[in-house]
């Protein structure tokens, strides 16, 4: 079920240098952002979009309550100080009813596709990472109509490759399975890239399989700030095969002394400071093979077990780094 933008969570500091305009340099998020109201031309601007769903982590038998994840988000990004070249824009949220993850997540993939047809660019708010597949599709139905020629990629970070056979049904660790059999129904490649695995939470099958598809992944223990030179060849390599980026954060790939308000909080993780700079190598990169960064997530908040707004604070700071970062790279829309 899809629901309007509520926004009186917007609110937050006024900055004595802002209170007389709310498009000066000390205005906070809560001053500038507007409600989507179905604009015709968003012209580039950020959309965020909440998937208020756990549904996917309660098949998963996981820790329930990510559902709330992305009025937490906003609560927390309310008083982020935007760049002021950036508008921002609240599309509202789409839920789960009676169970109904597919349901929900087809919601999702046509407000994703709305959005980029109305040239915003899509940041949806989680939820559970079954989000990925409504993030996917929406992006895949969008490139059909208007470039079907041009190649889509996944970055992923997160501890889970998430590529678990969706059967007897779908949850929040079979998003990527599903894209793969996707990609191959409709003859596309299957380009997937995965930042922080943990080697004792992926079966010996998801690695296999993972290595069938082609799949491209670093090991939590690997993704610090002085394998970064070495990551950029990789990086490197795998943009230049693609065209457009869908980029997903799962929150569980940071330790869970930093982000405890997860589904499956990491013993050990990736630490966010190289989470940053890979989202800026990633710019940098997209840049230099114009690839145009297209969508992007954050999933797996869970109010319920964040111990002062830690999860939230750092899914905030996520959000304000992306919104810098995929601005920057939205390039020529004449394919």
């Amino acid at each position: 079920m899809y629901k309007p933008a509520d926004m009186s969570l917007w609110k937050g500091r006024i900055d004595n240098t802002a209170q007389k305009t709310t498009a000066g340099n000390s205005a906070r998020l809560h001053q500038k952002i507007q409600p989507w109201d179905n604009i015709s031309d968003l012209k580039d601007s950020v959309t965020l979009i909440g998937f208020a769903c756990d549904e996917g982590v309660r098949r998963n038998q996981g820790r329930p309550g990510a559902k709330q994840g992305p009025v937490q988000i906003r609560t927390a990004l309310a008083n982020t100080v935007f760049p002021t070249n950036i508008s921002v824009h609240d599309a509202g949220d789409i839920s789960c009813n009676d169970e109904n993850l597919e349901a929900a997540q087809q919601s999702l993939a046509r407000q994703v596709c709305k959005i980029l047809s109305a040239n915003g660019q899509p940041i949806i708010l989680g939820g559970g990472h079954e989000m990925a597949w409504g993030s996917f599709l929406g992006t895949a139905h969008y490139l059909s109509a208007n470039a079907p020629k041009r190649h889509l990629g996944i970055i992923n970070f997160d501890a889970h490759f998430d590529l678990r056979n969706p059967n007897p049904h779908a949850n929040s660790g079979t998003a990527f399975r599903q894209i793969s059999a996707w990609c191959k129904e409709h003859k596309k490649n299957f380009n997937y890239y995965v930042f922080g695995i943990n080697p004792s939470a992926n079966s010996h099958a998801l690695f296999k399989f993972a290595k069938q598809k082609k799949v491209h992944w670093h090991l939590d223990t690997n993704c610090t700030l002085a394998h970064l030179t070495e990551i950029e060849k990789s990086l490197s390599q795998f943009l230049s095969q693609i065209d457009e980026l869908y980029l997903t954060v799962c929150l569980d790939v940071f330790p869970a002394s930093t982000a405890p308000g997860v589904s499956a909080p990491a013993a050990l993780g990736v630490d966010p400071l190289f989470v940053i700079n890979a989202l800026k190598l990633i710019k940098t990169v997209c840049k230099k093979y114009q690839v145009v960064w297209r969508t992007t997530d954050i999933a797996e908040l869970n109010p319920n077990y964040d111990s002062e707004q830690r999860t939230a604070n750092l899914a905030a700071r996520l959000v304000y780094e992306i919104a810098k970062n995929q601005k920057t790279v939205t390039l020529c829309k004449n394919y």
